[in-house]
């Protein structure tokens, strides 16, 4: 199931970065060189993991009314060309031996999607989720078809984008493809609600949980405790250290809720 790496091999402890500020609405290259800018602070701080929040390159244009579905190609990326923007941020990794998840929108054939970015250590991009569950303004965008289990030297990890969340099935697949860890990526809603929500999320599937948000960096453990909950609208980023064999134990006890399922 770890495919890749083997048991012995997969780190336990890692150190993620949960990229915080708000981005400019259809303002690519102010929003890269925040991107840069925040990277760049990181300074020699030891990261395994950095994630933006959703479509944080693009400034989530898509939510703004005058905004048609036809004119999201514009401030969309297409991984399969040379982008100076998704080439610098792959660059970063690479020279920081770090995994990157960049989140931005995606142009193909189809038309535009919400879109993930996953870059591994040596900044080779290892894939792409799309958001599968659209709902309001997200109807500009394709939705997604895959729930997908991206393998790593942390062992096996999901993405969920925003929405996603809210459905009880996309954290719950992610975890039983062997996600110890799932990256969320979001732009909406923020307040007290989804906080016990995560909670939730995280001890119905025993499973960690990062919430990266323009305006609040929330990691929620497979026990469903609050790992870091830091609120704030000035650009930065939050360095939180956890230790994923906690899921491991959870997993492997009698009452565990993935063992006990039925």
């Amino acid at each position: 199931m770890l495919g890749e790496v083997s048991r012995q091999q997969i780190r336990s402890k890692i150190r993620i970065a949960q990229i915080r500020g708000v981005p400019e609405k259809g303002n690519i290259k102010a929003n890269h060189s925040q991107l840069m800018s925040i990277l760049g602070r990181l300074g020699k701080t030891s990261v395994d993991v950095v994630v933006t929040p959703e479509c944080f390159l693009d400034g989530y244009i898509a939510s703004d009314p005058d905004i048609r579905s036809q004119d999201l190609a514009q401030y969309a990326v297409d991984p399969a060309r040379a982008d100076p923007f998704v080439e610098s941020v792959a660059r970063w990794a690479a020279d920081r031996s770090a995994w990157m998840i960049l989140c931005c929108m995606r142009v193909s054939a189809q038309g535009v999607f919400n879109t993930a970015l996953a870059f591994d250590r040596e900044g080779r991009l290892r894939g792409m989720y799309d958001k599968t569950h659209c709902q309001t303004h997200d109807h500009k965008f394709i939705p997604g078809m895959e729930l997908r289990a991206f393998q790593s030297d942390f062992g096996p990890f999901g993405i969920v984008i925003c929405a996603d969340r809210r459905w009880p099935e996309t954290v719950r697949t992610l975890a039983l493809r062997g996600a110890r860890i799932i990256f969320n990526p979001s732009y909406g809603m923020h307040d007290e609600r989804n906080l016990h929500m995560m909670q939730t999320r995280s001890y119905e599937s025993e499973v960690f949980i990062a919430f990266t948000h323009p305006r609040q960096s929330l990691i929620t453990g497979p026990a469903g405790d609050i790992i870091i909950n830091e609120r704030g609208d000035d650009f930065g980023a939050v360095v939180t250290e956890i230790d994923l064999s906690q899921a491991d134990v959870i997993r492997e006890q009698d009452t565990s809720h993935l063992r006990c399922r039925r």
